[in-house]
């Protein structure tokens, strides 16, 4: 991988300026096969609160709610199906939330309890809504700690994990870098507990164009979420401007350490070509409600001229979504080439596949619009 000279003085000059910070930590670290480790909660809310008297704006994204709710109920009523899970959860995330509310009573901080659902997100009033919120806390010199609504959520809206709600956070609050503490030192080429011989990754400058999947084999550890998953969350956030620092949560005063300017973990930078807040929105918070394919020269025409999506190239529909609906774009190979809000419902372009926009007034009468998915509502990505 070649290396641009400058990362290290963009890093520094964007540590240093850093104003609002989300810093994610993982199950990983914050638990013990015993369940939740208030030593680390502790370390951790020493350190935060030393950043905070820096004038720092720190969003805490954390997980252990079901570890810590194992602990008490014990391993076998905590395994298993996702409704076990959830009831975990419940019983866990009190005694999370007790655990940071002494730890940070120390130093005199205030905290806040955000539990969020991927629904609460979706919904552009309750986005604001939630941003509002955050943002006020914020202002007020409280410290938001935000975890996934476990409890109540369903699976198809789950965040997933952590890792993609830290990202969904950044974008929610204006974050200005995230920091995510995982078990591991960083990023490296391969998978490190496997290959003795794999290489320490010190900067990702171009994340988009990187084969993750190739990158990360196994887990870190505890937790839903394992190095694809973190590296997906800064490949959202780099497309916002947001980079990310993968660091490992057991090094001591690993945050100020960081925010001194040491030279640690591996640096996510932000994309030079960046995603403006809807279209953010649009990719990442919206569930594609059906499938687009298009014939090679309509996939050339999107991704390496910036057209809008005509009927002309669209070769089949699949689902049955209405006007408005976000839909997947995809080649013939089937490989993803991004999303967008269509113009017309799938009955309609099932009947005008493949015509000319003087074809579909002849099928469907006058239409306000004659591009099935405009340019300005697509967000081009073949890892969507």
């Amino acid at each position: 991988m070649e290396l641009s000279t400058d990362w290290r003085e963009q890093r520094r000059r964007i540590l240093e300026k850093a104003k609002r910070v989300i810093i994610k930590i993982g199950s990983a670290v914050l638990t013990t096969e015993k369940g939740l480790d208030p030593r680390v909660v502790n370390r951790l809310a020493d350190q935060i609160a030393g950043l905070h008297d820096r004038g720092l704006e720190i969003v805490l994204v954390t997980s252990g709610a079901v570890a810590a709710g194992r602990c008490v109920l014990g391993a076998d009523k905590a395994a298993g199906c996702m409704v076990h899970k959830q009831a975990a959860s419940a019983v866990g995330q009190s005694r999370l939330m007790h655990s940071y509310d002494e730890a940070f009573a120390h130093y005199e901080k205030i905290t806040a309890q955000v539990l969020l659902t991927k629904d609460d997100l979706r919904s552009r009033e309750r986005f604001l809504n939630a941003r509002n919120t955050m943002c006020r806390l914020l202002d007020w010199k409280v410290i938001p700690i935000v975890n996934e609504n476990d409890t109540v959520a369903v699976q198809e809206l789950k965040f997933g994990d952590n890792d993609a709600l830290s990202s969904m956070v950044a974008n929610l609050v204006g974050a200005d870098v995230i920091i995510n503490l995982t078990s591991a030192d960083g990023v490296f080429d391969d998978n490190p507990l496997e290959n003795p011989a794999a290489r320490f990754v010190p900067i990702i400058e171009n994340i988009s164009e990187l084969n993750l999947q190739s990158m990360c084999r196994g887990k870190t550890g505890a937790g839903t979420g394992g190095m694809l998953s973190k590296l997906m969350a800064a490949r959202r956030a780099a497309t916002i401007g947001v980079p990310t620092l993968i660091v490992s949560g057991r090094q001591k005063h690993v945050l100020e350490r960081v925010f001194d300017l040491e030279d640690l973990g591996t640096w996510i930078a932000p994309t030079q070509k960046m995603l403006s807040g809807r279209k953010f929105w649009l990719a990442y918070h919206l569930d594609p409600a059906g499938t687009i394919v298009v014939d090679d020269g309509a996939a050339r025409a999107l991704t390496g001229k910036g057209k809008s999506l005509l009927a002309a190239g669209i070769a089949g529909v699949e689902g049955n979504f209405g006007m408005g609906a976000l839909v997947r774009i995809v080649g013939l190979d089937g490989g993803a080439v991004g999303v967008g809000l269509t113009n017309f419902k799938a009955v309609e372009l099932r009947k005008i596949q493949g015509l000319s926009s003087s074809e579909i007034e002849k099928i469907l009468g006058p239409c306000p619009h004659q591009e099935v998915v405009h340019r300005d509502n697509m967000v081009l990505d073949s890892s969507l």
